[in-house]
């Protein structure tokens, strides 16, 4: 059994599957403290909701595996792309300061894809240079939930893991690419309505409603509103899911359904990024839901990581 040190833990997507593999949490830290609610929900280790900057090393367990996923709006589009420009995109050097203190066996990291193109390939050098003087032996890989993680959702994601034993470093592979068996209509109820709150009606949002109604919206199709217009995801998956959904209603999907037009509830949410249905939400305001589900991680890529990681740790 590993001890795991989780930064950055959000809700606690990425560990999930490492508690579900046995391993152990010896410290979680987040600073969005809505988050740690649903974390301290979920787990037995609580986390500490508290600023990573001010968080002294010698108040961290040791551990063997590292896993976060680092700020990653500075070096996504929604983020405008800023990455070390932007202060939570320093933040990436208290990551390394706590490695350096704890040397864990194997650091396992996870970003937005833009990161890899980041100021022409810079950013992403930095980083893998910072973790290859730190002594660790590095493989990375972008990775879409709906081709490795059986879930109905267009996420492609940066996943970096790191080993300081060479031979672990050499047996460990990513995954490879799985038939996606998934569909829409197992993780969204397309026929049972959920809270009116959540449908849109000709007499509330006249804009959005008729602008369905021009397009004769399908079932089991997910729609976008983009301002001025409805648009279909053909693909038969989600589009990304992403903390913008936290901002306003209208970020989040639109699904017609057999009771009429409404968003995604934060419950279906949870469930495209592959959440289990024993997963417990708190009694939050949606906006605060929307935003967690849209800053996690597609649970099933990171499962499929971790028996990986596993698999490497016995050599």
């Amino acid at each position: 059994m590993a001890k795991i040190i989780s930064l950055f833990s959000g809700v606690g997507g990425i560990e999930l599957p490492f508690v579900e593999n046995g391993h152990e949490v010896v410290f979680a830290n987040d600073f969005d403290e809505k988050a740690t609610i649903t974390y301290n929900l979920n787990f037995d280790h609580k986390a500490l909701c508290a600023d990573i900057t001010k968080i002294d090393v010698n108040d961290i367990p040791d551990g063997d595996i590292l896993i976060g996923g680092f700020p990653c709006q500075p070096f996504s589009i929604a983020g405008y792309r800023r990455g070390f420009e932007d202060t939570r995109g320093t933040l990436f050097f208290d990551v390394c300061r706590i490695i350096n203190a704890k040397h864990p066996q194997v650091v396992f990291l996870e970003n937005v894809k833009n990161l890899v193109s980041h100021d022409n390939g810079r950013t992403f050098q930095t980083i893998l240079t910072a973790l290859r003087d730190l002594g660790y032996h590095v493989k990375y890989a972008v990775l879409n939930a709906s081709q490795y993680g059986n879930m109905p959702q267009n996420r492609e994601r940066i996943y970096i893991v790191g080993f300081l034993n060479h031979e672990q470093y050499y047996h460990f592979e990513f995954p490879d690419p799985i038939t996606l068996e998934t569909n829409l209509e197992q993780i969204i109820d397309f026929v049972n309505p959920p809270n009116r709150k959540y449908f849109y009606t000709r007499a509330k949002y006249p804009r959005i409603y008729n602008a369905f109604q021009r397009i004769n919206p399908e079932i089991g199709t997910i729609y976008q509103w983009r301002r001025q217009y409805v648009r279909a995801n053909k693909s038969g998956v989600c589009p990304c899911l992403t903390a913008n959904m936290g901002t306003g209603g209208h970020n989040v999907p639109l699904i017609n359904t057999e009771n009429g037009i409404r968003k995604l509830t934060p419950r279906e949410c949870f469930n495209i990024q592959g959440f289990p249905e024993n997963f417990k939400l708190p009694e939050l305001a949606d906006c605060a839901l929307y935003k967690q589900a849209g800053n996690s991680v597609c649970v099933g890529v990171i499962r499929r990581i971790a028996e990986k990681i596993d698999e490497a740790l016995q050599y």
